[in-house]
């Protein structure tokens, strides 16, 4: 089977609309997959002014916004009666689920009922969500939901071994293959560091910037890295704080950073320059399934602090290009674990640079093209088997009759 044989139709709960990490990979696969001549459509929420336009066909489906304060997302409702005759007409033959909302799970019913065969990419640990909005008993439930779908499926891919492991743990599924992420070379690198920006944030030359990257969002770890900042000025390590991102508890993440240095949404040049520009990345989210912006500060010669778990483990080195801290039994334990393992990249130069150099030298390793191929591997792997196992059932059928 050749690649300019494959009909995909992806789904996914945000496309476009608004940026992150999981939508940017989702359109770089569909820009490679065009490139080798394959058929793509795309299914997911539109909105009047998306973050960014979309990589190939986009198809509109139902969706309202979704409550807790969080109305920048869509959740999306089903597939629609436009999204079900754009499928009829363009016929896939493998269906390709980013996200176990709504609309997956009726996508999913759709391709068994078309006996059409369905690979699900894991882009976030959803089952933690619910413990940072004070509804942690949700989590058990929401695991359940997740196997069944899961499982309803022909195989996942998800973009770390250590997810895969976890995936596996969970008897979500038991064919997972590795979809990684590849770092933008071009943006990312530790000679985009911008003196002149930092001096004009009042960073002086010698000042040790920690950073945070990403949206403002409590699930990103916002409490435990306001914590960690705390335990760091009670044992007077000395350092700055600089916020790269934007989202709807900026307000908190401010009010809890008193000091900080809030330097709003980047993309692009800006985001490499802003990143480079920074000394220290600090990431305690454990809702990554890989962590893009790790593997960005990676590439921009930063040395790397982070939580030890999904994600992260298969990134960072512990103790050549950063370190990976367990977590602790409360957030203030955590907190104190984290100061720790940053309190030494603040005051030995040796130490950040040699780490960080050997993060820039690891992140070369995550190309894209080769990356994205794997997927398009799966999909070609599984056309093929729903085929052989048709024509087997046609043949049997065939022979029954003929006796």
């Amino acid at each position: 089977m050749h690649f300019s044989d494959l009909r995909i139709a992806l789904f996914s709960g945000n496309y476009n609309y608004t940026r992150d990490g999981a939508n940017q990979a989702l359109n770089r696969l569909v820009g490679s997959l065009l490139g080798k001549g394959a058929g793509v459509r795309v299914y997911s929420p539109k909105v009047a002014d998306p973050a960014f336009e979309p990589t190939g066909d986009l198809i509109g489906t139902p969706s309202i916004g979704m409550p807790l304060g969080r109305g920048e997302y869509r959740i999306p409702t089903g597939l629609g009666a436009r999204a079900r005759k754009d499928l009829a007409r363009f016929a896939p033959n493998v269906v390709h689920l980013s996200s176990p909302d709504p609309m997956g799970h009726a996508a999913l019913r759709w391709a068994q009922d078309h006996d059409i065969p369905v690979l699900a990419s894991v882009h976030t640990r959803f089952e933690t969500y619910p413990r940072y909005y004070n509804m942690a008993f949700l989590e058990p439930l929401i695991v359940r939901v997740l196997k069944r779908f899961y499982n309803r499926c022909d195989a996942l891919v998800a973009p770390s071994q250590s997810m895969i492991d976890e995936l596996l743990a969970m008897e979500m599924h038991d064919v997972i293959g590795l979809w990684s992420r590849g770092v933008d070379r071009g943006v990312f690198a530790g000679a985009k560091r911008d003196l002149s920006w930092r001096r004009s944030l009042g960073l002086s030359d010698d000042d040790v910037a920690i950073v945070f990257l990403g949206r403002l969002v409590m699930e990103k770890g916002l409490d435990v890295f306001a914590e960690t900042i705390v335990q760091l000025r009670k044992r007077q390590v000395p350092h700055k704080v600089l916020v790269i991102g934007d989202g709807p508890a900026r307000g908190w993440f401010e009010e809890a950073l008193p000091g900080g240095i809030f330097a709003g949404f980047k993309t692009g040049e800006a985001l490499g320059a802003a990143l480079a520009s920074g000394d220290v990345f600090f990431n305690p989210s454990i809702t990554e399934t890989f962590g893009n912006v790790t593997l960005e500060a990676m590439a921009s010669g930063l040395p790397v602090v982070a939580a030890g778990a999904t994600g992260a483990a298969s990134l960072v080195v512990d103790g050549k290009t950063g370190q990976l801290v367990p977590p602790g039994k409360t957030t203030g334990e955590t907190a104190s674990r984290f100061a720790e393992a940053i309190a030494p990249y603040c005051t030995n130069d040796a130490l950040r640079a040699g780490h960080g150099a050997a993060g820039e030298k690891r992140s070369l390793e995550y190309s894209w093209e080769a990356i994205n191929q794997s997927v398009a591997d799966m999909y070609i792997e599984l056309v093929e088997d729903r085929r052989a196992l048709q024509e087997a059932e046609a043949r049997a059928k065939a022979k029954s009759k003929a006796a």
